[in-house]
Formats: structure tokens, sequence, C-alpha cells
């Protein structure tokens, strides 16, 4: 037994009167109740204070808070704790109250074998919660063991929706038309800064500097120590280069040989080795190409950063990319099926085949050889497979036009955004 009986108690009495305690910032995540649940993301992006608002909410409808059995495994006083000491903290609890608890467990996923643990408990009727930061929670094999028992939430950092409501602007069809303006001035703070939580308590430098230290601790603690990298510089030059070459599809082999001009010999399956790793950090996320062969598909993909705010420390010339990047994030978001196309001779940057709807990202539309290029794009793409809309999303130019018969709506990033969010929470 790696942990005393008396510091289990301490700690099960001391996350009692914090989580009783708590001042939140709701988040729009409807939570099922009589169902497990497993919140994953990226790190701080909200997943401890959605068990929070899950406590509060069985508080609100009755429940007490002997009822609950919080347990956070970053919290350093619980280093060393084991799979055998799991039980050791029921135990610990049935000691001290009667009832039936419900459980939630915070970022579980560094105590090797957790996934028994759990299983047992949902097969003994408990309502259990648990967080994690590592998507191999979500694998097959994951799912297995679990046997359908829990249901997997993803948190993201704040919706564009979400920031708003922070700030006291609520949206609806009235006020997208009276707060334009408000609505448009915090949209560059959430298109720069992305939509992190807890970025919303710093003030101008420190913004840059929280988000500074978050990548720290991601790239140290979510992908070189948990992965035991010994090559740190490859991956340190890996991130950059995926951050540098948003909008850009890229190969394993591409990337290796870049790294490797840089000092680092890396081969290209470690290179893809690594982007797993980031993945399963929620650190990235890719795009496949819908035009290519399985095989390419495999191998050559679009990157791109899971918030806005994390790729802004690597640019210095940020905003077509950003732009591109909070598009891609806000479809990967949706939970909708989108890829990018590349053929010899056309480029549009996301195709979602279910909705027959192809989009180009462009910042600005003022040059008349920049609309030639993204609406030529998608009208030779409508030419070979039937769309049924076509969209350009810009910085802040919203009209429609007509492009050899085919009919191109062009929106305002925070419109089309915000119209998404009202469409998933329809």
């Amino acid at each position: 037994m790696s942990i005393s009986k008396d510091k289990v108690k301490e700690v099960i009495l001391e996350n009692q009167r914090f989580t009783q305690g708590l001042s939140l910032i709701r988040r729009s995540i409807s939570i099922q109740p009589k169902f497990n649940y497993i919140f994953v993301g990226l790190r701080r992006s909200g997943k401890s204070y959605l068990l929070f608002q899950c406590i509060q909410d069985l508080l609100s409808n009755g429940h007490a808070i002997d009822e609950i059995l919080y347990f956070n495994f970053e919290d350093d006083r619980l280093d060393g704790i084991e799979l055998a000491d799991l039980d050791l903290i029921l135990q610990c609890y049935g000691e001290m109250f009667s009832y039936k608890p419900f459980i939630f467990l915070d970022e579980i996923q560094n105590i090797e074998g957790w996934e028994k643990f759990a299983r047992r408990l949902a097969d003994n009727k408990y309502s259990v919660y648990i967080t994690g930061s590592n998507a191999k929670m979500l694998s097959k094999e994951m799912a297995t063991v679990l046997g359908g028992r829990f249901l997997v939430q993803n948190v993201f950092p704040f919706s564009f929706e979400e920031y708003l409501s922070l700030n006291e602007i609520k949206i609806d069809s009235v006020s997208i038309i009276r707060d334009k303006n408000k609505i448009v001035r915090e949209f560059e703070n959430y298109f720069y800064n992305g939509g992190l939580p807890e970025l919303h308590y710093a003030k101008g430098a420190e913004k840059r500097m929280w988000l500074s230290n978050l990548y720290n601790k991601i790239y140290f603690g979510d992908l070189v120590s948990r992965y035991k990298i010994r090559n740190e510089r490859a991956v340190k030059l890996l991130i950059k280069k995926i951050a540098e070459s948003i909008k850009q599809p890229t190969s394993y082999t591409r990337l290796s040989n870049i790294i490797s001009s840089c000092g680092s010999k890396v081969k290209s399956e470690t290179v893809a080795e690594y982007l797993d790793y980031a993945e399963e950090a929620w650190l990235v996320f890719h795009v496949e190409n819908f035009f290519a062969k399985l095989s390419e598909r495999e191998s050559v993909k679009k990157y791109y950063i899971t918030d806005n705010g994390i790729l802004n420390l690597f640019l210095t010339d940020p905003n077509t990319s950003l732009l591109e990047n909070l598009v891609a994030i806000t479809l990967f978001r949706s939970g909708k099926e989108f890829f990018y196309y590349r053929s010899p001779d056309c480029e549009v940057d996301f195709v979602l085949p279910e909705e027959k709807l192809a989009m180009q990202v462009c910042y600005s539309l003022a040059d008349a050889e920049t609309q030639k290029r993204e609406f030529s794009a998608l009208y030779a793409l409508c030419k070979r497979y039937e769309m049924e809309n076509c969209i350009v999303i810009s910085k802040d130019t919203e009209e429609s036009v007509i492009y050899k018969g085919l009919e191109i709506k062009i929106l305002p990033a925070w419109k089309w955004i915000l119209t998404q969010q009202k469409q998933r929470s329809a």
C-alpha cells in the first residue's frame, strides 16, 4: 500500500469542501443522468470543471455533498498511487459514509490498469465520471475493455458562443444584429488567443505567457515524459513545422527530411509515431485527402493545432493560418466527417461529403486574382462531384456571388462559426 488511509480520508473530505464551494463558468455540454462518462480532451480545456459542474448539478437536485467521492490523480499528495490502491479509496469512503457514492475520477489515465477498476465500478452499478487527457482512452481496445459501459464526451476549449457568454453577450437573431460590433471585437481576441477557459483571467502579455507555460506542460508532460521520448529536439522541431505548415498537406517523409536537415536525424516511421503521440495528447488533429487513394490518405495529411492560442505561439504572420485553423477546429468539434480535396489541378480546403458542402478559407478576397483562384477551385470540384453548397469563409466579408453559374456564399468567420454552433445545439 503506497498511501495511508488517513491521507485518503483527508483528501476525500477536502475535495468535498472544495467542489461544494466552487464558483463555475457553466459549459454548454449536455450530460444525461444515469449514464457513466469519460471526458477527454486537451490539458486545461475544462474537463475537471465539467466534473465539478456535474457535482453541483447533483447537489442542486437534492443530493448531499457526502454522496460525492471526487479524486484528482494529479494531486501531488497521491504520488505513487497504483491500481491496487484504488480499492482503498472505496474502502476509506465506506468507513466515513453510508451512501453509495457518485464517483468522480479526475486525470486517471496515468494509473496503469485503471480501466479494469472503472469497469468493475460500472458493473456494481456505481455512477462514474472519469477524465483523461490521453486519446488512447478512446481506442477500440479500451472500448472493448469497458464493454460499452461508458459514454465518451469530447471536451474542447470554449466555443466562440461560450466565449461570448463568458463576456455576457448572449447570441440570438436580434443580438447578432444589435451587438455586431461588440461580437466582432470579441472575435478578435478569440481569433488570436483561442478559447482555453483559464486564459479568460489573464490580461495583456500574461495571455501569451500562460499559453507558453501550458504548451511546455503538454510538450514535456504529455509527450516527452509520458512516451519516454529521447529525441526531444526532433519532437520540438516537428511540432514547430506542423504549426508553420497549417494549410499545407505534408508527408511523413517530407517532415523526416526537414527535421533531419536541422541536425536531428529521425526516420519517417518515427515521425508518424510522434504525430500519433501528439494526437493522443489532443495537441493536434489531422484531415485526410478526399481525392487520394487509401495509402496516400494515411501518409499525406493536413495537420491542425487544437487551439488557436497555442498555434499563435509559433507564428510571426499568423492571420491566414489562424483563420483556416479555426475553421478546422469548428468542423472537428462538430463531429462531422470532413476532408480536404487535392488533385493535380484543383485544391479545396474542406469537403463535407454527407452534406455535399465544399468550403474555401480565405482571409481577404480584395484581390481579383485571389477571388478567381478560390472560386475556380470550387467550380472545378463541383464539376467532378455533386455539391449542393459552396462557401468561402473570410475574415470579414459577407456576400453572395455567381461564378460561371455556380452560387458561392461568402461569410465572415465569426458569423459562420456561430451558425455552426447554433445548428449543433439545436
